[in-house]
């Protein structure tokens, strides 16, 4: 999580998620099964690492994406809980559909707060987190370091 990513990268990446989180869905849809739930579960690492870095990016502490970490993996497991015990012990389990739904607003909250954050532009020269990014070119084939 050290470093810094630019826009271009970060929002390619964005993109990119986003079509594989709609094919998770769409299977997910076709075969009665949380797929998109369990893709999110998957991804949310490695997405709050390079929203950390985007956020050092603009000079600002990196860390605060690890409030929307928290708050969407508890939206995720809280979700998965539900859904598997709506199976297990029926409408009992939507019990808990108040709490998973003030902890979705809250992350909604801070989503909007971090894309805010996250459309601006970097600094230009060097900050506190290193050099500025170098310059993304999604036609440039990515090698890895000799």
């Amino acid at each position: 999580m050290s470093g810094r990513v630019g826009r271009a990268e970060f929002w390619y990446f964005v993109l990119a998620n986003f079509i594989a989180f709609l094919a998770a869905k769409i299977a997910g849809t076709i075969l009665h099964m949380p797929l998109e739930t369990l893709y999110n579960l998957a991804v949310l690492l490695p997405a709050t690492s390079l929203g950390a870095r985007r956020l050092q990016d603009i000079g600002r502490n990196g860390q605060l994406v690890w409030v929307l970490f928290f708050l969407m993996a508890l939206t995720l497991i809280l979700g998965l809980i539900t859904a598997v015990s709506f199976f297990a012990v029926g409408f009992f389990a939507l019990t808990l559909l108040p709490m998973l739904w003030l902890i979705w607003v809250a992350s909604i909250l801070m989503a909007l707060l971090l894309i805010y954050f996250w459309c601006q532009v970097g600094d230009p020269g060097d900050n506190m987190y290193g050099p500025p990014p170098p310059v993304f070119d999604p036609r440039r084939p990515v090698a890895p370091p000799a």
